[in-house]
């Protein structure tokens, strides 16, 4: 087990900082507020896909490919920092984005596209339905393809979140902190299942409180299927003692109302009360969406009273200029 987490690729800047949220803490005196900064992970302007393209991109060099296809929105977080690990790696990239080309490059898509990714427009495909065509093609021309699924989200990906809780659990023993609930946004549940092995793992006791950004299925199947799908694979290979069940997972899908990408006054207002109390930006997609959700649970009395909160940024900060016109 120890060896199959250390087996990555290096292209983050890790630890990411653990800080309190002075400010908005005296806003929500009942509780004491952390945030983990993924958003500080270095790849490309960081996110969370960094930790999990750590164990990627080790995969698919361990089997010598020499091309990465991926998938996701035209604003994707996992498609920019897929490419720019590609670029560290030396690999070859190509995306598979949602719509058609727009005239002019915004966001985290003028970014992939300055990091060198070959970018193939598949219309209402965003999550992949397209790849397996690309990489025969490809494959007729010579190259050996590695397919990483959308959102980074397989057991190999999910590895990174399991790593994160090691990470976390010695930075709270080292700064004398207990944490009660994580708040995160959760989409294609990569990220949910890394977190929820690595608690069992690691035996840190924590609520998990994922905010589900995406109505849309995940690879057909409702999302919390998927993660289970993860979370028994995850068992197998980290050799976890505990049985997984769909009715323990907890996915939060009270704030999706608009659907995926759509920002609406409940991000604008998270982004602008962090940013204005705290000197730190939100996306509008999933951290926006999340924090929101954290808010609501502050401010209705949905979590126990005097608990030690933590949200987990998972960064997304290009993918703001794209939506500049909302604020």
């Amino acid at each position: 087990m120890k060896t199959m987490l250390r087996n990555k690729f290096k292209l983050g800047f890790f630890p990411t900082p653990l800080q309190p949220l002075k400010q908005l803490s005296k806003r929500y005196p009942d509780y004491s507020l952390f945030i983990k900064r993924d958003d500080h992970t270095g790849l490309a302007s960081g996110g969370n896909k960094t930790r999990k393209l750590e164990y990627l991109i080790q995969e698919a060099i361990d089997n010598d490919c020499n091309a990465v296809i991926t998938a996701g929105a035209q604003q994707s977080n996992h498609c920019r920092q897929t490419v720019a690990a590609c670029a560290v790696a030396g690999l070859e990239c190509h995306l598979m984005l949602g719509g058609t080309k727009p005239e002019v490059y915004d966001g985290n898509l003028l970014l992939s596209h300055l990091l060198g990714a070959t970018i193939h427009f598949a219309g209402e495909n965003r999550k992949g339905e397209d790849i397996d065509a690309l990489k025969s093609e490809l494959e007729l021309n010579g190259k050996k393809c590695f397919i990483i699924p959308y959102g980074g989200s397989n057991i190999t990906g999910a590895l990174g979140y399991v790593n994160a809780v090691k990470e976390l659990k010695d930075q709270l023993i080292e700064q004398n902190i207990n944490i009660d609930y994580i708040f995160f946004a959760s989409s294609s549940g990569g990220t949910q299942a890394g977190l929820t092995l690595g608690m069992d793992l690691f035996d840190l006791n924590t609520a998990l409180i994922p905010i589900n950004i995406d109505k849309a299925e995940t690879y057909g199947i409702p999302t919390e299927e998927y993660i289970l799908k993860l979370l028994i694979r995850g068992k197998e290979v980290l050799n976890i003692k505990r049985d997984y069940q769909l009715k323990d997972i907890k996915f939060i899908r009270d704030y999706d109302k608009a659907g995926y990408g759509i920002m609406t006054d409940n991000e604008r207002s998270a982004i602008l009360k962090l940013a204005g109390t705290e000197g730190i930006i939100l996306d509008p997609v999933y951290t926006g969406r999340a924090f929101y959700g954290m808010l609501d649970y502050l401010e209705n009395d949905k979590i126990k009273a005097g608990s030690n909160v933590l949200f987990w940024h998972t960064g997304g900060l290009p993918a703001i200029f794209h939506y500049a016109d909302k604020f």
